[in-house]
């Protein structure tokens, strides 16, 4: 079952009040504030969980499209996750890394030998 908005809220809100109507961001900073407290975590704000939210999802290799999307920004400044950015990039090398030997073992039969030349430079 799709989640709708009730008649009298307006469309793609994710935070209403209890009427239903917009929520003034610095009352959900409040609240937020608030909830923290009560679960003695240090205290955020609702952008940080934004940033949160696309640092997971890259480090789970979600596509940048979807995050943009999911985040509701038209463009993604991915200097702000360089730090995750990093450790993606290590992990996709060592993925290439895996998948050249697995390759590479299946050609040559053996787990020791180098890697066939016409394996790295086909023709």
């Amino acid at each position: 079952m799709d989640w709708r908005p009730l008649d009298h809220q307006p469309p793609r809100l994710a935070f209403t009040t209890t009427t239903g109507t917009a929520l003034d961001p610095r009352n959900l900073n409040r609240a937020l504030t608030m909830l923290c407290r009560r679960a003695k975590i240090r205290s955020v704000r609702v952008h940080d969980l934004r940033h949160t939210c696309a640092s997971l999802m890259l480090a789970e290799g979600v596509a940048v499209r979807t995050i943009m999307e999911t985040l509701g920004h038209s463009t993604i400044t991915l200097d702000t996750y360089a730090h995750v950015m990093e450790t993606t990039l290590r992990e996709a090398a060592a993925r290439m890394d895996d998948v050249l030997r697995d390759d590479t073992d299946k050609v040559s039969g053996k787990d020791d030998d180098p890697p066939a030349l016409g394996m790295l430079n086909p023709v």
